[in-house]
């Protein structure tokens, strides 16, 4: 699998700050032109990933919270509660 190959190599960064991915990181993880790809930055490094290999570790992560449970409803209980709070604390 492309997540088992171990390669290393540097880039140049252009001018007009552009990296290009030298073809054989392209072929091994099988990226054409015109994929999208996800950038983030993990302390000071870059990781720069297939956008739908980083939507399905979101994915992953969310896969043990049961069907039940709506985590929408528990960030606005929360906000609501810190709302309710920081009203209280400038009265």
């Amino acid at each position: 699998m492309w997540h088992y190959v171990l390669m290393d190599t540097t880039l140049v960064l252009g001018q007009q700050g552009r990296l290009v991915i030298p073809a054989g990181v392209r072929a091994a993880l099988g990226l054409a032109p015109g994929d999208r790809l996800h950038l983030h930055l993990a302390g000071r490094r870059l990781v720069l990933e297939r956008q739908y290999d980083a939507v399905a570790e979101l994915r992953g992560l969310a896969s043990n919270v049961p069907q039940t449970r709506s985590l929408v409803d528990e960030l606005l209980a929360e906000r609501r509660l810190a709302a309710t709070i920081e009203c209280a604390t400038i009265e």
